[in-house]
């Protein structure tokens, strides 16, 4: 099995920030980079949470332009609907149907999947991409601060409920959109549902991207025996509308070297539709990295196994 680690200068545009997370790193690293085979996934099924809009609808298409039957697993459905004409516009034969599911609201994702499995025998790639930024501690409709509820409790009671139908396809995969944010923050097993810091939208969202990444392992192991992959990724720095509401300054900033959302969804689409890839990594523009980069951010494997088991138990 080939591992995809960083050439060194690959590594070295990674550290610099700036340069690996913009569209400057993108251009240099995609020259080296082969064509998706066409229909790759001709036959094959997916679900992509947060579909509507940004990095989401990019997946989608990216998917259907390669063959697959993509889900949108949207909060609202009408912009779903809008989202999957537009894609249908570049992709004519696009298999697109549209499905309400707040990834947030524990209930409403246990409706998404009993009808997802009343209709669908089979799925083959799932993305967890749905996400929120909220500027102050907002809770979930069963009590969970609604980051952690986005971004760490819905994916992984969606993605137990749907692993029978995961089961049944040849080497399916989850794919979790991380964030290059998470580099900064360590877990917090003592405060996972932030209740006694002060609260500020963007660290509450890096920590439970941090979650995302040190659960993944756990879930490849979890999952290895039914043939299920799991991966973990961030998108770089990426010129959304999410960005631009939740960190203005940011955004004002950095927006000559924002990636597009399709520069943001390439890895992800590119870890749907390539085999043999190792389960349980952090991935970044086709390569496997760090998970940390400064020390204060390593956690115990004690911490690794407090959040695992509230996660369990916080959604039954």
């Amino acid at each position: 099995m080939t591992v995809y680690h960083p050439t060194h200068l690959d590594a070295t545009l990674d550290r610099t920030v700036v340069l690996g997370y913009s569209r400057i790193g993108f251009r240099v690293r995609r020259r080296a980079w082969p064509p998706f085979p066409p229909q790759a996934l001709k036959g094959r099924t997916a679900v992509v949470t947060g579909a509507n809009s940004g990095i989401g609808k990019a997946i989608a298409a990216g998917l259907a332009g390669l063959g697959a039957s993509v889900t949108l697993a949207v909060r609202n459905t009408s912009r779903g609907d809008a989202a999957a004409a537009e894609i249908t516009a570049t992709v004519p034969d696009a298999v697109l149907p549209v499905e309400r599911c707040d990834v947030a609201d524990l209930v409403n994702v246990r409706e998404f999947a009993d009808r997802f499995l009343g209709k669908t025998d089979r799925l083959d790639v799932l993305v967890h991409n749905a996400g929120v930024m909220p500027t102050s501690r907002t809770e979930s409709p069963q009590g969970h601060e609604l980051c952690l509820a986005t971004h760490v409790l819905g994916p992984l009671l969606l993605t137990e409920l749907l692993s029978p139908a995961m089961a049944r396809a040849a080497a399916a995969r989850v794919i979790l959109m991380s964030s290059g944010g998470m580099y900064t923050q360590a877990l917090h097993p003592d405060d996972l549902e932030y209740r006694t810091d002060d609260y500020h939208g963007a660290t509450a969202y890096s920590r439970s991207k941090r979650m995302q990444v040190t659960l993944t392992p756990v879930l490849a192991n979890h999952y290895a025996g039914a043939g299920i992959s799991v991966h973990s990724m961030h998108p770089g720095w990426v010129d959304t509308s999410g960005i631009a509401t939740s960190l203005p300054k940011f955004h004002a900033l950095t927006r000559p070297l924002l990636r597009s959302p399709a520069d943001g969804a390439d890895t992800a689409i590119w870890l749907a539709a390539t085999d043999r890839l190792p389960s349980g990594r952090f991935w970044h523009d086709r390569r496997i990295r760090p998970e940390h980069y400064l020390r204060r951010t390593h956690e115990r494997s004690a911490d690794r196994d407090r959040l695992w088991q509230f996660c369990a138990a916080a959604i039954g």
